[in-house]
């Protein structure tokens, strides 16, 4: 779908079908109070009846409204509007956007966009519709001999900004929208792609497929060249398996000095997980080939921050490979050397997530990272501990806790700071060897935490548990694109902290720290 950015009244627009708002008190925005001027009250007439009641995420198709040059006027509820918050203008755009679909409009200008949202800017505003709109757009049918004619995708959406100055910004927030979608559209795919075609070496080629389109580095280290490092805990858990395991590494340099030490990204890959020897049960196995998002959401997240041109240095470290068992395959009991020369014994062949985890930690060491984040479907305890809201948050620094919890509050895309005590690392004792890979059922996200710290001890580091939050069950099943938004936007926060701009939430970003140090959020 074709997106642009216009500054113009609704009664002029000759398109499809012109979107504007009405809150439960029954005020009109002022988009749709114009279009309701021009057509002598045919829209507060049609409130007044009772047909709008401007509730959250309601909408309502309006025909033909006098005096209009639009086939269409879309009606859309915007709840109560003294608490009309960022959650409630995603939830009014998501629900604009569904009942577009179920029109025959190829055109639409959206004046939601033009709404007021406490402490944030017009790019945001674009931004997030931007996102927003992509998501709600997203299918995935490429399997299906017949696809689904019952939804239509418009051919052009324009997003309208208040003024004329505001176009540029726009054009900003467009961009960045774009680039945050397209790697949530690359991560969903990844995750939705059944594990006989996303293999270790489908993932390895998706990673030099960005590589090529946007001139970044890779490296792709195969079964030897991975023998020949030494990363013997990773190879454990791909002995199994007939797919050959490969460790990928992207590497993009955008800040202005190229030895700047860079953030890295390391996401688990694992494409199909049965849980080796300690074998998962059957029912519901098919979706353990979603236990690579956090691969797919590192790669997403590389993909929009290069298409940004983000000011940073930046690597992606992705092990892949899949968890089967067979005769070869690692057994509870055995004692492996990690990466690091520390020893584990393996207790359960379906911990096997940390495993392949903690030899990539380990590799991480020779960019000389100045952060190191993982992103992994790492246990089930974290989907008992949040559900399927709020994505688990482990960090050896609470200042970088912080930044990526705030990141994640300002894209909706949320994380939980959880801990990560010395109490709990005692839980992986083991009397042969210098840890066990698990530490019992309880607080076992934690203890997995736990574990991976173990390996990142020189860096500044952050884990991500995304088992809740990376895909959904039952009739909507899919993956969700997260953390992808939350990444990307530590990481332009992280660009705008490096070009000396000051990180303002929902605010444009300024060069001088003197201009906002009294408005500061």
């Amino acid at each position: 779908m074709e997106f642009n950015i216009k500054s113009g009244s609704p009664e002029k627009q000759r398109v499809a079908c012109v979107i504007v708002g009405v809150y439960e008190s029954r005020k009109l925005t002022f988009a749709a109070d114009l279009l309701d001027r021009i057509s002598n009250g045919f829209i507060s007439d049609v409130i007044r009846r009772g047909d709008m009641e401007g509730k959250l995420g309601s909408t309502l198709l309006l025909h033909s409204v006098p005096h209009t040059l639009c086939d269409r006027v879309m009606l859309v509820g915007l709840g109560k509007e003294r608490d009309f918050r960022a959650k409630e203008y995603r939830e009014a755009v998501r629900s604009s956007i569904r009942s577009l679909t179920q029109t025959s409009a190829t055109e639409a200008v959206s004046y939601l966009t033009e709404l007021t949202v406490k402490k944030h800017d017009v790019e945001w505003m674009i931004e997030q519709a931007t996102v927003v709109t992509l998501d709600v757009l997203y299918r995935f049918d490429r399997f299906k001999s017949k696809q689904d004619e019952s939804v239509r995708e418009p051919r052009k959406l324009t997003l309208a900004v208040p003024r004329r100055s505001d176009l540029a910004d726009g054009e900003k927030g467009l961009q960045r929208g774009l680039a945050i979608g397209n790697g949530m559209k690359l991560a969903k795919d990844l995750g939705n792609l059944p594990p006989n075609v996303c293999t270790p070496t489908y993932l390895a080629a998706e990673a030099e497929r960005i590589a090529a389109d946007f001139g970044c580095g890779v490296e792709i280290y195969g079964q030897t060249q991975l023998e020949e490092l030494g990363l013997a805990s990773f190879l454990s858990v791909a002995r199994g398996s007939v797919q050959e395991p490969k460790l990928i590494v992207l590497q993009y340099q955008g800040a202005k000095d190229k030895n700047d030490r860079p953030l890295t990204l390391v996401g688990k890959g694992i494409t199909f997980d049965s849980g080796g020897i300690s074998l998962k049960p059957g029912e519901g196995m098919d979706e353990m080939k979603y236990d690579m998002c956090g691969a797919a959401s590192v790669l997403g997240a590389f993909r929009a921050a290069v298409e940004m041109k983000l000011p940073i240095n930046l690597v992606a470290i992705v092990p892949a490979c899949e968890n089967m068992p067979a005769g070869n395959a690692v057994k509870p009991g055995d004692i492996i050397t990690s990466l690091s020369g520390q020893t584990i014994e393996v207790l359960n062949t379906d911990a096997e997530g940390r495993l392949i985890l903690c030899d990539a930690l380990t590799f991480a060491e020779r960019f000389n990272p100045d952060t190191v984040i993982d992103v992994a479907t790492l246990t089930g305890a974290c989907v008992i501990a949040l559900g399927h809201v709020a994505t688990g948050l482990y960090s050896n620094q609470d200042s970088l806790a912080r930044e990526l919890l705030a990141a994640g509050e300002e894209v909706a895309d949320r994380a939980w700071h959880m801990p990560l005590w010395d109490e709990y690392q005692e839980l992986l004792k083991s009397p042969f060897a210098d840890m066990a890979n698990i530490g019992g059922r309880p607080g076992g996200s934690i203890t997995a935490a736990c574990f991976l710290s173990r390996f990142a001890k020189a860096y500044d580091w952050a884990h991500l548990d995304i088992a809740g939050t990376a895909w959904k069950s039952g009739k909507d099943k899919g993956a969700t694109g997260r953390p992808v938004p939350l990444l990307v936007q530590f990481l332009q926060d992280r660009a705008d902290i490096a070009l000396g701009n000051v990180v303002r939430r929902g605010r444009p970003r300024r060069e001088s720290p003197e201009i906002v140090e009294d408005d500061a959020d």
